[in-house]
């Protein structure tokens, strides 16, 4: 009994796992074809309560706007690059987007590494007037138990989180979203945008093979056993 409830579960948690494979391959798919597709327009901000990260996550859309410098809000990332300055931690940078309709958009510019924390270290990249910016939607990062408190009074933070940025800056109208940005030169050189992760990890299949195989292994001890126990 105990060895046929252990395979029971066994079996069941390689299935879950072909289940969750086939979540992410479709996962996958949507990321890609979203990412990938020509950028249109933002959703009207009388939609923005109604969104569903599901629909929108990873969507390419183009916005225009001005920049909010003096409330931009830090986040601190470790990126792995090419470049030795991208190898180490730094920050995204999260600047306020205004919308001519007077909403706020907080558009991810992208990585700058700790020396250039200051914005007074990359003035050349705070640039002004009117923009118009394509990237991809995103919706607020979650939590876990290890993730560090935001200190909001020093504009740090450790997830993306656009509506909680947007009332520690007393900033109104703001969207439920992100947008980071694509990978366009700013002045100066920075922030780099194009950083948002766009390979997702998937290994379901090698966890459901390892599932069945647990449950192959103890069906053919179990058969050991149960061969010896007759013989004797």
């Amino acid at each position: 009994l105990f060895a046929a409830a252990a395979f029971c579960i066994l079996t069941g948690l390689g299935v879950w796992q072909l289940q969750r494979l086939a979540w992410k391959e479709a996962l996958i798919g949507a990321i890609a074809s979203r990412s990938e597709a020509a950028p249109v327009f933002l959703p009207a901000p009388q939609d923005w309560a109604a969104l569903d990260p599901q629909d929108f996550d990873y969507k390419r859309v183009r916005v225009q706007g001005t920049f909010d410098h003096a409330k931009e809000s830090l986040v601190f990332r470790i990126l792995e690059g090419s470049k030795a300055e991208l190898s180490a931690p730094g920050f995204l940078v999260l600047t306020p987007l205004r919308l001519a309709g007077g909403q706020t958009v907080i558009v991810n510019r992208g990585f700058v590494p700790q020396a250039l924390r200051e914005a007074a270290t990359r003035a050349a990249g705070q640039v002004s007037g009117q923009v118009t910016l394509t990237g991809l939607m995103r919706p607020p990062e979650p939590r876990n138990m290890f993730t560090p408190a935001d200190d909001p009074a020093k504009g740090l933070w450790y997830t993306r989180d656009p509506l909680a940025m947007a009332r520690a800056q007393g900033l109104e109208q703001a969207a439920p979203f992100s947008i980071d940005v694509d990978a366009t030169p700013n002045p100066g050189g920075w922030p780099q945008g194009g950083h948002t992760v766009l390979a997702i990890k998937n290994d379901h299949l090698s966890y459901a093979l390892t599932w069945f195989g647990l449950a192959l292994t103890l069906l053919g001890v179990f058969g050991v056993f149960a061969w010896r126990r007759v013989r004797g």
